[in-house]
């Protein structure tokens, strides 16, 4: 499943050129949310929900059910951030056409080689008599063409398309957004209760309607269905917030948000309990069914809601809190973040293929390794391709 200036939403995934409002707890967040998700891969085949190896570990369901129910939603966020300036200072054709080489080239590159070249790995598990080629011509002519956590691209590029329209409309459009945010320097609750309010309202009748595993598929272009709206709630209010005065607004390093961090962990703990009250009344009461009844979707997606929006604001206050600290150990990855985000599937993949066949490991073990090894090719296969005369441009 599963970005992007300078970590994959690292690609701002694709982040605009600094602004005088940008701040590092920014670049920060952004580095640490590329490093989730290289985790959320590493841990995944170790668990109830993806368990594509022998051993499990419960502490890793844990950790997806944590990072599946936020990490791509504040991608969103932070990438919605400087949209809205981009589009000033740039036109809105000039700023499409920077973001189709930032986000459509390496969405197409990717499709070709860098998923063809991940599933390979469970296809040569299942059917190790098909070579490569055969492999990668099947999966672009006859499909499936997943497109593992890639998806996030195109639906970022489309979502920017929406923002360009919308600004060509009314210039003005996302004010209200920066008015709240502005007032959610004093009072961050605010801004909470209101975005809560929003995106449950745009992701609980998607939830009811599709269920939580229906995905739009048309060749590598996929996205979940009750999802979308979700995400384009979390990307249009980083762009309100990022309309003007971003450093006196909600995100401000001496604002109140900042200073009540530790309220934000109580916040989202709670959902995150009762998220998991409800998966153990869908697996041991209601018998695990394929479809769920609506009052369970409904009352999952408002925990998961409610959990999703609380960490948001608790990373966020987190890196806030310290922005002023010096050095933070991210800081040498941002450069690199949003290159590691679309290079690492394919590593992970297959150390996890390596690592299964190792069955004295317990699930523990190989889970570390895989996660630092990925990090570490992935890092330094950046490295090497930011080295090519104008990949700097793209990656």
């Amino acid at each position: 499943m599963s970005s992007i200036s300078q970590t994959a939403a690292a690609a701002d995934i694709g982040a605009a050129p600094k602004a005088k409002t940008r701040n590092p707890s920014l670049d920060r967040a952004r580095t640490f949310l590329t490093l989730i998700v290289l985790l959320h891969h590493a841990v995944i085949p170790y668990t109830y929900y993806g368990h594509t190896d022998p051993t499990s570990f419960f502490g890793f369901d844990m950790i997806v059910l944590a990072t599946d129910s936020f990490f791509m939603a504040m991608f969103f966020f932070l990438s919605g951030l400087f949209v809205w300036p981009g589009i000033a200072r740039k036109g809105p054709l000039n700023y499409l056409s920077d973001r189709l080489l930032r986000l459509g080239l390496p969405f197409v590159i990717c499709a070709f080689t860098v998923i063809p070249l991940a599933y390979y790995s469970f296809s040569l598990r299942n059917h190790p008599e098909i070579g490569f080629s055969e492999f990668w011509w099947n999966m672009i002519t006859k499909g499936p063409w997943p497109s593992g956590p890639i998806w996030f691209l195109w639906v970022l590029l489309s979502f920017d398309v929406v923002a360009c329209i919308l600004y060509r409309l009314s210039p003005n459009m996302l004010d209200p957004i920066n008015r709240l945010s502005l007032h959610g320097r004093r009072r961050p609750a605010v801004f909470f209760l209101v975005m809560l309010a929003v995106t449950a309202a745009f992701y609980i009748p998607g939830r009811i309607h599709y269920g939580a595993g229906s995905w739009f598929e048309f060749g590598p272009f996929s996205v979940q269905h009750g999802r979308v709206m979700l995400y384009a709630t979390y990307f249009f209010f980083g762009a309100g917030i990022g309309v003007m005065n971003m450093d006196r607004g909600l995100l401000s390093a001496d604002g109140r948000m900042a200073k009540v961090s530790w309220d934000w962990l109580v916040l989202a703990l709670v959902p995150y309990y009762l998220m998991w009250v409800l998966i153990t009344i869908k697996r041991d009461i209601l018998g695990n069914p394929a479809d769920l009844p609506d009052w369970y979707e409904g009352a999952y997606a408002i925990c998961f809601t409610a959990f999703s929006v609380a960490i948001l604001f608790l990373i966020l206050a987190y890196f806030l809190r310290f922005a002023s600290s010096g050095k933070s150990v991210f800081d040498a990855m941002q450069a690199d973040a949003y290159g590691i985000f679309l290079v690492h599937y394919p590593i992970a993949l297959w150390l996890q293929y390596w690592l299964f066949d190792f069955n004295l490991l317990p699930a523990t073990v190989k889970a570390p390794i895989g996660f630092v090894l990925t990090v570490a090719f992935s890092w330094a296969l950046t490295r090497a391709l930011r080295m090519i005369p104008g990949a700097k441009r793209v990656l």
